[in-house]
């Protein structure tokens, strides 16, 4: 990852560094469950479906995190390209996370810090959060789901 420009908030510059750094781990993992044939444990939940379903999760979440952050503090479009679909996102993931984690760097680069706590704003699922709240969400949403696929993987590794 290149370095990141100067941001007005350096919080806001270390999440987003931190959320590319985390993206690329939870890839990484990903990919070790899809070599080891993984079993997804059965749920109700549309992006556990399969591997391709949870790759696509995790890499729309990334977007649409972005896009809802520009649209609350009135910034432009960050121009992200929709995830691909799950029947072809194994072989685009590695260009889709490079292009990820290329149009993440400069949006939030010249917002104040306190237009990052106030004020509060409804999610896309109903919960309100201010913007650097959702910026730590996407943080901690390729890490939650990077570890539970480890978990799945120690569980499943025959002894």
């Amino acid at each position: 990852m290149n370095p990141l420009p100067p941001y007005k908030f350096g919080a806001a510059r270390t999440m987003v560094y931190l959320h590319g750094q985390y993206l690329q781990a939870f890839l990484a993992v990903w990919q070790q469950a899809q070599a080891a044939g993984l079993a997804l444990p059965e749920t109700d939940d549309p992006s556990y479906v399969s591997l391709e379903t949870l790759l696509h999760h995790v890499m729309g979440a990334a977007r649409r995190y972005m896009v809802w952050m520009c649209s609350q503090l009135d910034l432009p479009d960050p121009a992200i390209k929709p995830a691909p679909p799950p029947e072809v996102i194994e072989g685009e993931a590695g260009g889709y996370l490079a292009h990820l984690i290329e149009r993440w760097e400069l949006p939030l680069a010249e917002v104040e810090e306190e237009r990052f706590a106030r004020p509060e704003y409804p999610s896309n699922w109903g919960t309100r959060y201010c913007v650097e709240a959702m910026l730590e969400h996407a943080v901690m949403h390729a890490i939650l789901h990077r570890v539970q696929l480890e978990e799945l993987l120690a569980e499943q590794r025959p002894d």
